[in-house]
């Protein structure tokens, strides 16, 4: 199975650890440190940004594929956060593919000069690296895990070029060589012991009939090809990263699992149809505690975009849906879906790719009634407000796919099976 974001970001997190919970492994196949998720245990808040959220459960095994982009530093403080949490044995569980690409220091400084001059256009990234190694390794010139288990030699020549390239671009900017091999050599013994070959370890684990979930980092619309591009990520966040980012075959991908919020909600720059700069977006952004993982940024908030769904599952091929934070909506006494788009007085059938077409956009939205109680305590769906029930049938039948889960609250239990 794969867990995928289906507009701009959907709060994943609790569905893929409730999923985990049954699986042998749990793997990343794109994206790097630039999105995160919080897994809630008991009374425990865990943050992920590079770790797969199957690292709570001690029985799973926890894959970073080779469409990943790793820190290393950032790596080994996100595992000693989460240790001094209580998360032990994480590096036992955890493997590493030798041919993810290694983001160093030199992207990250780079990631923000480009920002900084790009001034008023800039893309509002989080500054992580991950769009320059994306770059470098495109360009066939970036280091690989399997270039940290060398003598040295071919991280040195790799980094110098890196370094020898963005002098030609930043000329006044000064990067000490020595210092940011010696800052990631040291982490070298460390990290040893969990880079290995993953496109065996998932092959053997596919012809084994081993439960995996590959879990999607960023979200559909923040997709390299298909997102609102120019703001968008720099991997393939939907289904297509699976097979390019961990080596397996698309004919061996039994369910493709959407997860939208009840409500839609965007980071960072970048168009937002359905967004409300008032206070129905403010108090979706209070009352769901709207704010980033990664970045702490508080999150822009509007109405859920079936338009968006839809399109997401024309790329993805979603089998099945999860909706989360329903219960953000619990107190609107009147809520709306856009289920269309008007471009200049006429109807548009898709998703545009012109981003200045998508600007001006006039959403056309379904009211609906509120039904204005909590839905925090409901464990089935029989037990949900009948006005809730309509709020979700207009979904599914507008997309096409069965919604499968519900989320109405933050903690492992607050999630309906329908």
């Amino acid at each position: 199975s794969s867990g995928i974001n289906a507009e701009y970001g959907e709060g994943k997190g609790k569905i893929v650890d409730m999923l985990a919970e049954k699986m042998d492994i749990v793997a990343r196949c794109q994206g790097g440190n630039n999105a995160g998720h919080t897994v809630v245990v008991g009374k425990t808040h865990y943050d992920f940004h590079l770790l797969p959220s199957g690292i709570v459960y001690d029985k799973v095994t926890c894959v970073i594929g080779n469409g990943v982009v790793v820190h290393v530093a950032s790596l080994f403080e996100e595992i000693e956060k989460n240790r001094a949490k209580g998360l032990m044995g994480i590096e036992e569980r955890l493997v590493i593919s030798d041919r993810a690409h290694v983001v160093s220091d030199v992207h990250q400084i780079v990631d923000g000069l480009i920002e900084k001059e790009k001034q008023d256009n800039s893309l509002g990234t989080t500054k992580k690296g991950i769009g320059p190694t994306y770059s470098t390794k495109m360009l066939r010139t970036n280091i690989r895990m399997i270039d940290l288990l060398g003598d040295g030699k071919a991280l040195r020549e790799k980094l110098s070029q890196i370094i020898s390239s963005y002098k030609l671009r930043f000329p006044h900017q000064e990067f000490d060589i020595d210092e940011h091999i010696a800052r990631l050599e040291k982490l070298v013994p460390m990290i040893t012991p969990m880079i290995k070959d993953t496109v065996l370890i998932m092959h053997n684990a596919v012809q084994d009939g081993k439960k995996i979930l590959v879990e999607g980092a960023n979200a559909a619309m923040l997709d390299i090809d298909f997102g609102t591009y120019p703001y968008v990520t720099s991997s393939n966040c939907t289904v297509g990263g699976v097979c390019t980012g961990l080596g397996i075959p698309p004919t061996k991908i039994d369910d493709v699992i959407g997860v939208v919020k009840a409500y839609t909600t965007r980071v960072g720059a970048g168009t937002f149809p359905t967004e409300q700069c008032n206070d129905i977006g403010n108090s979706m952004a209070d009352i769901g505690h709207e704010y980033g993982v990664t970045t702490g940024r508080r999150r822009r908030c509007g109405w859920l975009d079936l338009m968006v769904l839809k399109y997401s599952n024309m790329v993805n091929g979603f089998t099945k849906l999860a909706i989360t934070k329903l219960d953000i909506l619990d107190t609107f006494k009147e809520l709306k879906i856009c289920t269309g788009y008007k471009l200049d007085g006429a109807d548009l059938a898709s998703f545009p790719a012109d981003h200045s077409l998508l600007e001006r956009i006039e959403p056309v939205y379904t009211t609906l009634k509120g039904w204005e109680c909590s839905t925090v305590d409901c464990r089935s769906y029989n037990e949900l407000p009948e006005q809730a029930k309509s709020y979700l049938k207009v979904i599914e039948d507008f997309v096409g796919v069965k919604i499968c889960w519900v989320g109405v609250g933050q903690s492992r239990d607050s999630i309906i099976v329908i």
